[in-house]
Formats: structure tokens, sequence, C-alpha cells
């Protein structure tokens, strides 16, 4: 039988006594699912969350009112490195404030490079989200376990694996282009992506590796092939950055639940 971690949760913040709400209980579970040794030697986990009805959880890039989720591994033992592999999230529109996230559930496979190959993955990290559903709340959750490199695949992560978003040549992408200029407080990002419309209705999400630099929401365009989206560039410090257009993420979301992720653009 396949092994699962238990995750202890527990809320960090405190409801306002003005929203006249009272704190409600067993909000979320959370489980390490262990995964299994890849063919590259990384262990493929997943943090697997279940949230009570109605509630959401949100994606890497939250949105105008989502709070980010934040993983700090340091206290594990043997990881070398952490990749993420996000399912394709849902896009909810509230009170005109767009948000990316999860509805009640979400298995977010977590891909870990052991520092020597030979030994059991030793987890032990914590996790900060947000929890929304007529109130929001900061959640933290601990997470310790030992993964062992001879468990057979996980049909659940695997399902999790097929649910992330297309790659950008099989949607059709021919070029991606970015252009840059300066604005008082940082950069203004224009994108343009040579691709087939995913819907009448697309929006963009522009992401930077440098999770310092605030971005805003994509004011995007489609107009025949091509699909623009304009973002501010904003560093918390304030002061001029240079932009590496090869780590721009933009993330399209069409009609249907398509999304398509796009890795760098040029100049």
């Amino acid at each position: 039988m396949k092994r699962r971690f238990a995750l202890s949760a527990a809320i960090v913040a405190l409801v306002s006594p003005a929203l006249g709400q009272e704190m409600p209980a067993n909000i979320l579970s959370a489980t390490l699912r262990e995964g299994w040794r890849t063919g590259a030697g990384t262990q493929m986990a997943a943090l697997e969350l279940k949230l009570a009805p109605g509630w959401k959880t949100y994606w890497r890039a939250p949105g105008e009112a989502g709070i980010p989720p934040e993983f700090d591994w340091s206290g594990s033992e043997n990881i070398r490195a952490v990749a993420f592999h996000w399912p394709r999230p849902e896009v909810f529109d509230l009170n005109g404030m767009r948000t990316f996230g999860y509805h009640e559930a979400l298995v977010l496979p977590v891909e870990i490079s052991p520092a020597d190959a030979g030994r059991p993955i030793a987890v032990k990290a914590r996790i900060d989200l947000g929890v929304c559903n007529e109130i929001c709340l900061p959640v933290s959750v601990s997470v310790a376990g030992e993964l062992s490199p001879g468990a057979a695949p996980d049909p659940v992560i695997g399902a999790a694996l097929a649910r992330m978003p297309e790659p950008a040549a099989r949607a059709g992408l021919a070029a991606a282009r970015c252009a840059v200029e300066p604005i008082r407080d940082g950069l203004r990002l224009t994108s343009r992506l040579d691709m087939p419309p995913l819907g009448p209705e697309e929006v963009a999400v522009v992401e930077l590796s440098d999770r310092t630099v605030w971005v805003s929401p994509a004011e995007t365009r489609r107009s025949g092939g091509e699909l623009s989206a304009t973002a501010d560039l904003v560093p918390s410090n304030a002061k001029p950055f240079t932009l590496d257009r090869s780590t721009v993420r933009i993330t399209v979301f069409g009609a249907a639940g398509r999304v398509v992720e796009v890795e760098g653009c040029t100049g």
C-alpha cells in the first residue's frame, strides 16, 4: 500500500470580529503523497490539499486579490532542488477582481532532486498559502516524512501531471516577442504571441522568475493571429533592473479550460 504522510495545518491569522464571522472548522486537510523515483533520478511526490465545500486556494500567480503560496524546504535532508508541476487552475471573477486557483482540491506534483541518489529523501517543510470562501485566511501547513526511492508510480499524481497547461508548441505558437520600455518606477513589458486563439475571451498572466518584482495584471488584446499582453514590472526596492527575457513566462487562459504556457520571449 502506498504510504502518505499527514501534514499538520494551523490557521495563523485571526478573523476580525468586525466581519461577524466565526472561525470555520475543518477548512483544510493536507497530505504528502510519497510518489516514485523517476528515470531521471528525481522523486515525483505531491502535496495533496482537500478543502471544505465552497473553499478554494490559489495558483502560484494568484491574481489581483489572492495570496501567493510560499514554500520553505530548509528543514529537509538530501534535497538538492525542488520543481513544481502546477495543474492548470481555474479563473475566478468576483467583485471586479480576477484570481486563479483551485476549488476544494489540489494535487500539486513536487519533483525533488536528491543530493545523493542512493539515500532516502527526508522532507521537513513549511507551506504558507491562502484559502478563501466568503472570507480569506492565510494558513500554514508543516510536512514531514521520508520518501523511499522504491515506491511504485502513483496514478493520482499521474492524473495531476496530465492536467498541466498545454505546451506552447502544441497550441501552435510560432513566435513570442517582448518589447520593454521604462516607466516611472520600473518597466513596461509588452509581449506579442503569434498563436491561434484559445477562445473568444483570452486572459494572459505574465510572471518573472524574480518574485521580488511586482507584476501588474496584464492587459490582453487579440488582433487576428497575434495576442498581446502588457504588464508593468515594479521592483520592491524601486531601483532600475535588467529584464532577462528568457525567464519571462506567459500563461494564456482560453475557453473550455484551455491553458497554454509560453516560456521566454525574444526582443
